[in-house]
C-alpha cells in the first residue's frame, strides 16, 4: 500500500513548571526503561534518559509503517514528542499508515496468551474484585501484553516501541492521597477511580496464574508503567467487535479539542490517520482524546490539562442523586470558563434538590418537566423558587472557591522532588479557580 498526497520529570523551577502548557501525553521529564539483561528481563528503570523515539521510527518503517512526505516527529527539544506536518495537507488525506503486525490488540492478546498465561482464571479474579471491571478486561489484556514484551527484553519485536515511551506520567494512576487532598472533588473521585482500577488489576496479575517472571510483576515502577502505557496510548473500536488497540506512531499524535486528524482501524487492525480538516505547514497533528467540554476525565486520565476547554463541569458532586434523576449528565452541568455563565442545567439540579427538601410533590411535577422538556413549566418553577436557586448556587460555588484557594495552598507547600504531579494539579485548580470567580461575580450581580 503506497501512500500518496495530493497537495504535520525533569524537576523544573517551581514558576517556570506552571507556565508550562500540559497538552501533550508524549512529554518530557519522564523515566524510561533502561538496558535489558540476557535473559530479557529489565529490573531497573533509570531517571532522566531521553526516549529513543527515532528508533523507534526506523523499527515501525522496516515493518511497513508509512506516512504523508513532509509528516515527522517533532521536540522543542524538551523531550516533548509529537507529530508535526511540514507540508500542507489536504482534509481526507491518509495521513499514516500503520499495518496490523505492528499494532497491539487486546483480542489478539487472547489468541496469543490465553493458553499459555491462563489469562482466562487472571481475568476472573478480576471480576470478582468488582462487577464493573468487566467492562475493562480489554484493557487489562494490553496491559499484559506490555508486561510480556517488557519481560522479553531485546528480544521483544516490541522494543524499540517500549523505548520510545515516557515512563513517568501525572494522571489519576500516579498520585498519591496527598495528590488527592489537593484536588476539587469531581478532580478526586476521577483521579481515585483510575487508581483504584489500577490496584485492581495489579492485584489479579500478582494472583499468580499468569506466566509473568515474578522480578517484573511484582515491581511496583514497571507494573505502574505497563499499565499506564495502556491506559494512556489506546483507541477503542466498536466493530467487528469491541476492543483495545494500540497503534505505534499513531500514538505519538496529541490532544486538541479542534483535532484535525482522526484515528481509525479496519477489520484487520490496519490504523489509519486521516485528516479531518486542512492542514497547514507548521501545524501539528492533534486528535480528540476526551469530551471537549470538560477537561476533568482527560487531566484524571491522562494527566494533562488541556487547552483550548471553552467549559468546566460545575463540580456539584453532591447532587449526583439529582443528576441521575433527571437524565442529565456531566457534560451538560458547565460553567463557561470565559464568562462564568451557568448553564441551564445546573440551575435545574440546584432547584430539584431544593423542591425535594420543600414538597415532594413539587419535585415530582418539576422533574415530569424536566425529562418532557416542558420549558414553560420549567420557566414558572424558576422564576418562582429564583431566589432560592440563585442562593444554594451562590453558596457551593463559594465553597468550591474557598476549598480550591486552600488545596492549592497546600499544594505548593509540596516538595517537586517527590510531588512531580504538582505544577498540573496546581494549573487544574486555578482553572477551576477562575471559572468559579467569574461566576461567582455573575450569580453577585443577579441579587
Amino acid at each position: 500500500m503506497i501512500i500518496s498526497m495530493c497537495t504535520r520529570c525533569v524537576p523544573l523551577p517551581f514558576l517556570s513548571v506552571l507556565l508550562l502548557i500540559f497538552h501533550f501525553r508524549n512529554g518530557s521529564s519522564f523515566l524510561h526503561p533502561s538496558s535489558y539483561k540476557s535473559r530479557g528481563i529489565t529490573t531497573q528503570l533509570k531517571y532522566f534518559q531521553q526516549r529513543d523515539v527515532y528508533a523507534m521510527e526506523a523499527w515501525a518503517i522496516e515493518n511497513g509503517y508509512q506516512k504523508v512526505e513532509g509528516v515527522d516527529l517533532y521536540s522543542e527539544g524538551d523531550d516533548d514528542w509529537s507529530m508535526m506536518t511540514n507540508t500542507d495537507i489536504p482534509a481526507g488525506t491518509t495521513i499514516m499508515f500503520i499495518p496490523s503486525n505492528l499494532v497491539l490488540s487486546s483480542d489478539a492478546v487472547v489468541k496469543e496468551y490465553g493458553s499459555n498465561f491462563d489469562l482466562e482464571l487472571t481475568e476472573n479474579a478480576l471480576k470478582q474484585m468488582e462487577r464493573d471491571l468487566a467492562k475493562r478486561l480489554p484493557l487489562f489484556r494490553l496491559l499484559v501484553k506490555i508486561l510480556a514484551e517488557y519481560e522479553k527484553g531485546e528480544n521483544s519485536f516490541y522494543a524499540p516501541w517500549i523505548n520510545s515511551l515516557p515512563t513517568q506520567y501525572y494522571n489519576g494512576v500516579s498520585m498519591t492521597d496527598a495528590c488527592f487532598a489537593c484536588l476539587p472533588p469531581y478532580a478526586a473521585l476521577l483521579s481515585m477511580n483510575e487508581r483504584n482500577a489500577y490496584s485492581r488489576f495489579l492485584n489479579a496479575v500478582r494472583k499468580g496464574f499468569l506466566s509473568l517472571n515474578p522480578d517484573v510483576i511484582n515491581d511496583d515502577t514497571v507494573m505502574k508503567f505497563a499499565y499506564n502505557v495502556a491506559l494512556t496510548r489506546f483507541h477503542e473500536v466498536f466493530e467487528p467487535a469491541r476492543q483495545k488497540l494500540i497503534a505505534p506512531m499513531a500514538d505519538m499524535i496529541n490532544h486538541s479539542a479542534e483535532p484535525n486528524a482522526e484515528i481509525s482501524f479496519d477489520a484487520e487492525n490496519n490504523c489509519y490517520v486521516t485528516a479531518i480538516a486542512d492542514i497547514y505547514a507548521g501545524s501539528p497533528l492533534s486528535v480528540l482524546l476526551g469530551d471537549p467540554t470538560d477537561p476533568t476525565p482527560i487531566f484524571a486520565k491522562y494527566g494533562f490539562l488541556p487547552t483550548g476547554c471553552n467549559t468546566i463541569f460545575c463540580k456539584a458532586i453532591h447532587l449526583e442523586p439529582q443528576i441521575n434523576e433527571l437524565g442529565y449528565e456531566f457534560n451538560q452541568l458547565l460553567f463557561q470558563t470565559d464568562t462564568g455563565e451557568v448553564y441551564p442545567a445546573v440551575w435545574d439540579i440546584f432547584l430539584l434538590k431544593i423542591l425535594q427538601d420543600y414538597d415532594a410533590d413539587l419535585a415530582s411535577q418539576f422533574t415530569m418537566a424536566c425529562q418532557n422538556n416542558d420549558e414553560a413549566t420549567k420557566e414558572t418553577f424558576h422564576s418562582n423558587y429564583f431566589a432560592y436557586t440563585l442562593e444554594a448556587l451562590r453558596e457551593h460555588v463559594y465553597s468550591i472557591l474557598n476549598d480550591v484557594d486552600q488545596m492549592t495552598m497546600m499544594a505548593t507547600t509540596y516538595d517537586l522532588e517527590t510531588h512531580p504531579r504538582v505544577p498540573v494539579i496546581v494549573a487544574h485548580n486555578n482553572l477551576v479557580r477562575d471559572t468559579f470567580s467569574m461566576t461567582a461575580s455573575l450569580l453577585d450581580s443577579m441579587g
